[in-house]
């Protein structure tokens, strides 16, 4: 072979070995973005760049970004905007109580398909989840988000505070009875100056309305039709009793300060000492622990009728208009978010439920439990749990009562007052969709 025929032959090898190669550098990862929210006290959206980050190394042919979007209420806002743009997010964590609306305005995408390629169907996908959650996720039979986070409500107890005043602190308040009781022996003043409320409740949009439902179903009503979202039943003796009880507390006991109350505020009020008991998520759980200098206690929401609260969180959904590689891709980290590692790793970390009921059958998850009994209390709580508020316009039919709550908590309307205005503001805002529902008769 002369030197001029070698050199030919090492090229082509060359070159047919740099074929070899290009492919797996020229195959770009898919990219793409998944907004998320921070509803609730904590390091949200640290945890969520590190769950990120593990999935983009474990995951190359997929690059994921995370982008913080604000509230639940800013996320769907934002979420729609994308949309509008022609640019939406591959996967969004949205509130779970705004599915049913999105599934309305054709924003979100049934996962049927999807789910069937994996090899199995919606029940066998479902069934992975407590089944408390369904009713947020399962629309007409079909599977339009998968849970993610959630949370019910839950009261903190101060145990330090229930000592003080006499109280124990094993024996936590179960009824509203008992709940007023302890908060009066709790409330401490100074003159015309109170120094700790005996309980305070979140009543900032959103939180408000999540809190008032919970009082609601606990007084033995609901805020909704679950069956169909053009019904809310606002003007009912349930959600009287549950106002007046909560409109009481500031008025006629003077245990909870007047006026519109951030969730925010609330538990730095908790943690401050300026308060002994509050209503708050059990997504705040971890922020509690961690920043807690006292023994605290949680406890079931107390009742007056039954216990039963409404579930809260997320779950993860994919919009219309992402398709191709995009969706697969998110289908993907949908998965893998929801897995029951995964999921054990993110209640851990924030304080909310996994979902996915296989997470508390890994020890990390049981151990974690053993040493931290309020997770267990959160969990055992989902057996009195039912779906949370959700309505054709979701958001401006749960403002049009929480500006009618804040009006009675500040002191400018009586509940029955409100609960007509709110009843009828929510008729206006869903006259549409009822007309072109359950109104929409045969002609002939």
């Amino acid at each position: 072979m002369t030197s001029t025929t070698r050199r030919s032959v090492l090229a082509g090898a060359a070159l047919a070995a740099s074929f070899a190669v290009a492919p797996a550098f020229a195959q770009a990862p898919t990219e793409i973005e998944l907004f998320f929210p921070v509803p609730v006290d904590g390091q949200l959206a640290r945890d969520m760049t590190a769950l990120i980050k593990e999935f983009n190394e474990k995951n190359p042919a997929i690059k994921a970004t995370p982008v913080y979007t604000g509230s639940y209420d800013e996320t769907l806002i934002k979420t729609r905007a994308a949309m509008k743009a022609g640019k939406p997010p591959a996967a969004v964590i949205m509130s779970a109580n705004f599915l049913l609306d999105l599934k309305i305005e054709g924003e979100i995408q049934k996962l049927d398909d999807l789910i069937k390629t994996d090899g199995r169907t919606n029940e066998a996908y479902m069934g992975q989840f407590f089944r408390a959650l369904h009713g947020n996720a399962v629309l007409d039979r079909s599977v339009y988000g998968v849970p993610f986070h959630n949370s019910t409500p839950l009261l903190y107890v101060n145990a330090e505070h229930f000592k003080e005043a006499g109280l124990d602190p094993e024996k936590l308040p179960s009824n509203w009875e008992e709940l007023a009781a302890a908060a009066k022996k709790l409330t401490r003043r100074e003159g015309d100056r109170v120094t700790r409320w005996g309980i305070i409740a979140p009543s900032n949009y959103d939180y408000g309305g999540w809190i008032l439902q919970a009082l609601t179903q606990s007084n033995g009503g609901q805020w909704f039709n679950v069956d169909y979202g053009g019904e809310v039943y606002y003007d009912s003796p349930s959600m009287l009793g549950a106002l007046t009880f909560w409109s009481d507390l500031v008025a006629k006991h003077k245990v909870h300060p007047a006026g519109v109350q951030a969730g925010g505020a609330v538990s730095t009020a908790f943690l401050s000492g300026q308060a002994s008991m509050v209503l708050l998520s059990t997504g705040s759980l971890t922020h509690i622990r961690t920043n807690a200098k006292f023994p605290y206690k949680v406890a079931f929401v107390p009742r007056n009728v039954k216990n039963e609260v409404p579930i809260g969180g997320a779950s993860l959904v994919i919009p219309t208009g992402v398709e191709g590689e995009r969706r697969k891709a998110a289908w993907t980290l949908i998965n893998w978010m929801t897995s029951p590692e995964k999921s054990g790793w993110w209640s851990r970390a924030t304080g909310y439920f996994a979902p996915n009921m296989a997470a508390y059958e890994l020890p990390e998850m049981k151990e974690f439990i053993a040493r931290n009994p309020d997770a267990g209390i959160a969990v055992s709580q989902l057996a009195y749990a039912k779906p949370w508020f959700a309505t054709y316009k979701t958001v401006p039919v749960r403002k049009a009562i929480e500006d009618e709550l804040q009006a009675v908590l500040s002191g400018k309307k009586r509940p029955k007052e409100a609960l007509v205005s709110a009843q009828k503001t929510a008729d206006e805002i869903m006259k549409p969709y009822v007309e072109q529902t359950a109104l929409k008769l045969p002609t002939q």
